[in-house]
């Protein structure tokens, strides 16, 4: 109501201030910026108000065939009138880093030239783990990424995500994924940083920061030229939908959305400061997201004090009309959606457009348009377009795909990679004993990126290619495919999944098996594609490993010979006979272009594994959902069956071990407002060099509401030598210790809690400690 307020009494003034002076303050540099939002409003039609909460995404036939921008004839009056946004433009024209700055910027020379008051516009891209563009740096999908446990590090990496994409003239992307994913049948779990809120906040907050810049430095000074815009998504409760499918009803309620949803959301905006919110397809207690008022105004707006523009996920705004059946009409969802709180329609323009009509006969949803156009406008000048509209070409080039951020992108590959198994120390490979390697399965001779990708997969290192490259000249390295995942490739825009001929996979299976008798050991590389694991079709009744991948597995260990599994997928999977009796077990998630030569690292023990689960790997389908931090465990578990999970949250191991003892409190006894010191030893008692991923847990004892049997609440990861021991130390404040009580207020209560410190969520050394 404020900021409502505040711009009506500033259009009043410009008004004034038109009439004396009649000259565009908007474009003085000088000129404090809200005053510059003001006096342009008051210059713009209502038709020019619409089209800026309005966007269309570019397509291949708004180019030329030299490479230049030519508007096909359905786009052409929009982007002539100026639109808030235009879409992807390094998907649409596939051009490399320097062609597409200078395609931007001739579209953006066209925005402002033929538009009456010469508004540039917002370009936006998808970069969910690199820039989806030809050329561009392919990083692990967020999921691996996740498994680091590092912040700095995916920090790191979407700064440089943003310097490649402000290179080539965009703005703004649509990512992070900030959802809480606690059931992997879930198509899009592999966007996902896992099922933790306080995890994926640490990651939110590294990630916008990597993105934007610091939230103090962008407030000052807006975005500068090697950041862009963060849109985190999917605002809130996306990922936890009823039977894990896509547009699903969340059933929570507030207390459950303040405990698991929405903290991840709230640290991006309140620390690191994000500019843009999309709301999800989805509907929370009835209510679309896109049209719910509590989430976009009373919980961002008002209790968060967000800064920054709502813009509509693609087609959310008609789903409240086509799914959600909230509306009657386009008009009405529109309505529904501007006056919730929506500010920006991506990624067509075909609902805002349509308000005409009310903003003319309604003073309500007049002043709300007026507030959404601000919103927008002001996204503009933080990003300096008017006085900096166009991208440098020659720079992008340089930026984009540098050894620099190659080799970030193995390192991140490496350390998102997680040992589940290693009988008999099978690993790392003993290249005395081993002559010739069998590299096998569908996944073998293929670098898998996931969705929002780039087609070009080819680019990137399979693992067949890795271990020919690493040990090639020390080893013979065989090949089979072993069978098919399904008959078409898996690009993750391919839509479709062929059938395998079922004939044809047996002779594939035997041919593996041969290949298998020539060698001393086996990696077997299997797991999913983009289409068995990804937003269209990739939501699943199972989690069984796709095809006949199973039976390859059962075959290929059949021979007797050792067996190293390598999973490229991008959800936990349920296996369970591979876990029996594979040798060994890699869970490589897809790790981006650095595949190969990541796995092929960590094989050969010259990268020593420290990646830990973020995700539960449940033991079936039967047992979901199953994530870590339930509000109880049932006396009574599911008959004749193990109840436990396959692999539990924070799960990892390494080539060497470690020991944990002496955890200590500086206090068995604390108040409201002191600190609580907790320390633990830990000693590598192995014979390598490695990182171990140290891990808090808390548990309320006695608490007013039902409370999680345990919550992580601290980690750090730690480098020792063998035999080295370090003394690891956290610190606890009340803050740490607070919920939402029977009336949903943020408290704390006196009482008994539980610490508990160790390697992951089922292994710890515990210790209490009262409240006062």
């Amino acid at each position: 109501m404020k900021e409502i307020l505040l711009y009506a009494l500033l259009l009043i003034a410009c008004n004034f201030r038109l009439k004396a002076e009649d000259k565009p303050l908007y474009k003085d540099a000088t000129r404090p910026v809200e005053e510059r939002i003001a006096d342009l409003i008051n210059r713009m039609t209502l038709e020019e108000k619409l089209l800026q909460i309005s966007a269309s995404v570019l397509r291949k036939n708004d180019m030329d065939s030299l490479g230049h921008f030519h508007p096909h004839a359905s786009h052409q009056s929009l982007i002539q009138k100026g639109l808030g946004q235009l879409g992807k433009p390094c998907v649409a024209f596939d051009l490399d880093a320097s062609q597409t700055a200078r395609i931007s910027n001739e579209i953006q020379r066209y925005v402002m030239e033929n538009g009456r008051l010469g508004i540039p516009t917002i370009f936006h891209e998808e970069a969910l783990h690199g820039l989806w563009a030809r050329n561009s740096t392919v990083y692990p999908q967020a999921l691996g990424l996740s498994c680091s446990w590092e912040p700095e590090l995916v920090k790191d990496i979407f700064e440089q995500v943003a310097l490649e994409t402000r290179s080539r003239g965009s703005h703004q992307v649509n990512t992070p994924m900030l959802d809480v994913c606690r059931d992997p049948r879930w198509g899009r779990i592999e966007e996902s940083y896992g099922e933790d809120p306080y995890l994926i906040a640490c990651f939110a907050k590294a990630i916008v920061e990597g993105l934007q810049g610091t939230k103090k430095i962008v407030e000052r000074n807006g975005i500068d030229s090697a950041h862009v815009i963060a849109t985190i998504k999917h605002f809130a409760g996306y990922g936890v939908s009823e039977r894990a499918t896509n547009k699903g009803t969340v059933n929570y309620g507030e207390r459950a959305m303040r405990e698991v949803i929405l903290p991840p959301f709230k640290v991006a905006v309140e620390e690191a400061g994000a500019l843009s919110v999309m709301p999800g397809y989805h509907a929370v207690d009835g209510v679309p997201s896109h049209a719910n008022h509590w989430l976009l105004n009373e919980i961002l707006r008002e209790e968060w004090h967000f800064k920054g523009y709502v813009v509509s996920d693609y087609g959310g705004i008609d789903g409240i009309k086509n799914d959600h059946r909230l509306a009657a009409s386009t008009e009405e969802a529109a309505a529904k959606a501007l006056l919730a709180g929506v500010d920006l329609e991506l990624a067509s323009p075909n609902c805002f457009r349509n308000l005409t009509n009310l903003c003319e006969s309604n003073r309500e949803m007049a002043v709300a348009l007026d507030t959404a156009v601000a919103r927008v406008l002001r996204m503009k000048f933080k990003l300096g377009l008017f006085e900096h509209p166009y991208a440098n070409e020659d720079r992008a080039s340089q930026v984009c795909h540098t050894k620099e951020q190659q080799a970030l992108a193995l390192k991140a590959a490496e350390k998102s990679i997680v040992l589940l198994k290693n009988e008999h120390e099978t690993l790392p490979l003993d290249k005395a004993k081993i002559k010739t390697l069998a590299v096998i399965g569908p996944n073998a001779k293929v670098c898998r990126y996931g969705g929002y990708s780039h087609r070009d997969e080819a680019r990137g290192i399979s693992i067949y290619d890795g271990l020919k490259n690493k040990l090639g000249k020390e080893l013979e390295i065989l090949y089979a495919e072993g069978c098919k995942i399904h008959q078409n490739h898996g690009y993750w825009l391919d839509f479709k999944v062929d059938s395998v001929d079922q004939t044809e996979d047996i002779e594939r299976i035997k041919e593996a098996v041969k290949v298998t008798q020539e060698a001393d050991m086996v990696i077997l590389a299997l797991g999913g594609t983009a289409m068995t694991c990804g937003e269209f079709l990739g939501y699943r009744s199972s989690l069984d490993l796709y095809g006949n991948q199973n039976q390859l597995f059962e075959a290929v260990k059949a021979t007797g010979k050792p067996v190293v599994v390598c999973l490229i997928n991008g959800r936990p999977l349920t296996i369970n006979a591979i876990d029996e009796s594979a040798d060994a077990l890699l869970e490589c998630w897809y790790l981006g272009e650095k595949t190969g030569e990541a796995v092929a690292n960590v094989l050969a023990g010259d990268v020593v594994p420290s990646g830990k689960l973020t995700v539960t790997f449940p033991r079936s389908v039967g047992h979901l959902p199953q994530y870590y931090n339930a509000l109880f465990k049932p006396k009574n578990g599911y008959l004749a069956v193990n109840n436990s999970p396959l692999y539990p949250f924070g799960y990892g191991l390494s080539y060497t071990s470690f020991a944990y003892s002496n955890l200590t409190l500086s206090k068995r006894v604390i108040s409201a407002d002191e600190r609580l010191e907790v320390r633990v030893q830990v000693k590598n008692t192995g014979k390598y060099a490695a990182d171990e991923i140290v891990q808090l847990y808390i548990q309320d004892e006695v608490s007013s509401v039902v409370r999680p049997l345990k919550e992580l609440k601290k980690f750090k990861k730690i480098s020792l030598q063998p035999g080295e021991s370090k003394s690891v130390t956290f610190h606890l404040c009340v803050d740490d210790l607070m919920f939402y009580n029977v009336s949903n207020q943020y408290v704390w209560e006196p009482g008994t809690f539980k610490i508990m410190v160790g390697p992951h969520s089922e292994k710890w050394l515990d210790v209490s400690f009262s409240l006062e």
